[in-house]
């Protein structure tokens, strides 16, 4: 039976929810001062984990989730999203306590889980062949404007309103966009042969908490602290377990033999090392424009606006050269690394337009890789698994988003402050960034050349067939 077509109300029903989803992950940190002070009286480790438990839960149980909407029903997923994420977002809202606040913050997490993968699944399953790259464009444009809307919404509810409003405030919002995909997004072919692979999931889901935990506390506790390598160590266990289990298993949750392909190890690389850059650059950018500049929570909201430009009009003009990734990827992912080194010469002296060109630059970049990468990975995988896709694919982005801030967190704990640490920091990112994409170029290289030897190959047996 073949899906329905994608309908404009139903592109834009999904964008705006993802936009949502993604949009918690950044607001939470312009309300930090606000909350420290607030009546709740939060210790520094349970602020840390307010903004930790959203984005442990959500990237965390990604895979899974995208596997579960594959097997019951994407829309039936999305909506289930939608009701936790309210749920969680009340539950903060009328935290009496840290620990509420922080229970609310990761049922949260977990609708956001189920609402990413189950927005990309749908598109792509409505979208022909030929419409494909412009929805994954738009796709990827609501997951850069969601870290925008963070920014500037968390700015705003800081100078203006209080940290409960913000919260508050996704409650109704997600009633509204339930009920704009109750009205808007037809259900999709389910894939009964999918299995959930309850123990496989429980040993992933664990592997990805020990190492986003390792991750985001490494700077906080010590990389090299008996807590952190424990840890790592347990994730690194839990990951073999995984993948010992998936490779005996008849129904796993997903084989690990796919990252045998270059083309999905590729792109899952070039995603991690798209965010690492980006997140590492959101990290310092509105400590630098309100500690450097003097800019207020709203005004500094404001000032990062530049990067939805590329993010808006550059996967527009990406989507006509899809059939071309490596190119588009690799001049993207460049532009990234380029952007991050002119913004680490930035000081107080710095104009803002200047600082606004880099942002600009990494902007351009981020538009013109994402929407060919994200396109890249659910693509690598059969049609049925597109949920798994792009749990695989947005597991790797937030991966890539936590690495990012570790890494800057760490230089900049090596410096006397900001003002000297800023620019070691963005410049040990930069240089990462543009030897991933090296390797990622690489990659597809590797790729393209399997193809022409399976090609051969086809034409070889043909051949023989025929005589």
């Amino acid at each position: 039976m073949p899906s329905p077509a994608l309908k404009r109300s139903t592109l834009l029903a999904m964008c705006a929810c993802v936009l949502v989803a993604q949009s918690m992950v950044a607001a939470i940190n312009l309300l930090i001062p606000q909350l420290s002070s607030s009546s709740l009286h939060p210790s520094h480790t349970e602020i840390l984990w307010t903004v930790d438990a959203y984005v442990i839960a959500f990237a965390s149980l990604l895979i899974p989730a995208g596997a579960l909407g594959d097997r019951y029903g994407r829309k039936g997923a999305l909506l289930t999203g939608l009701a936790l994420f309210a749920t969680g977002a009340a539950t903060s809202a009328l935290a009496p306590d840290p620990a509420v606040l922080i229970t609310g913050r990761g049922i949260s997490g977990v609708g956001a889980a189920l609402i990413t993968p189950a927005t990309m699944s749908i598109l792509m399953h409505l979208a022909g062949p030929e419409r494909r790259a412009q929805a994954m464009a738009s796709w990827t444009l609501a997951i850069g404007l969601g870290g925008m809307a963070g920014n500037l919404g968390g700015g705003l509810v800081g100078q203006f309103l209080t940290w409960r409003t913000l919260f508050g405030a996704m409650v109704p919002l997600a009633a509204l966009l339930a009920l704009a995909v109750a009205r808007t997004t037809p259900r999709t072919e389910r894939a009964a042969g999918n299995h959930l692979d309850p123990l496989g999931t429980v040993l992933l889901t664990a592997a990805l908490v020990a190492v986003l935990f390792g991750i985001i506390e490494g700077p906080t506790y010590g990389w090299t602290s008996p807590r952190i390598l424990a840890v790592f160590v347990a994730g690194a266990l839990l990951t073999a377990a995984f993948t010992r289990h998936a490779l005996r298993s008849r129904t796993p949750l997903f084989d690990p033999r796919v990252f045998n392909s270059p083309r999905l190890r590729a792109t899952s690389l070039g995603m991690t090392t798209g965010f690492f850059g980006l997140f590492a650059l959101f990290f310092v950018n509105s400590q630098y424009l309100q500690g450097e500049k003097g800019y207020g929570p709203a005004v500094t909201g404001v000032a990062i606006v530049p990067l939805i430009v590329g993010m808006a009009l550059v996967p527009k003009l990406a989507a006509r050269w899809a059939s071309h990734p490596r190119p588009v990827i690799g001049t993207g992912l460049a532009l990234i690394g380029l952007g991050l080194l002119g913004a680490s010469t930035a000081d107080a002296g710095t104009p803002y337009p200047v600082y606004a060109c880099w942002l600009l630059v990494i902007s351009a970049g981020t538009g013109l890789s994402m929407p060919a990468l994200t396109l890249g990975v659910v693509t690598s995988l059969p049609a049925h698994q597109t949920g798994l896709g792009s749990g695989l694919g947005t597991s790797a982005r937030e991966v890539g988003a936590a690495l990012g801030v570790a890494v800057t967190g760490t230089v900049l704990a090596s410096h006397p402050d900001l003002a000297h640490g800023m620019g070691p920091a963005l410049r040990t990112v930069a240089l990462l960034v543009l030897a991933a994409t090296a390797a990622v170029v690489m990659g597809y290289r590797n790729t393209a050349e399997s193809s022409t030897i399976a090609s051969g190959q086809k034409r070889v047996l043909s051949r023989s067939s025929r005589s």
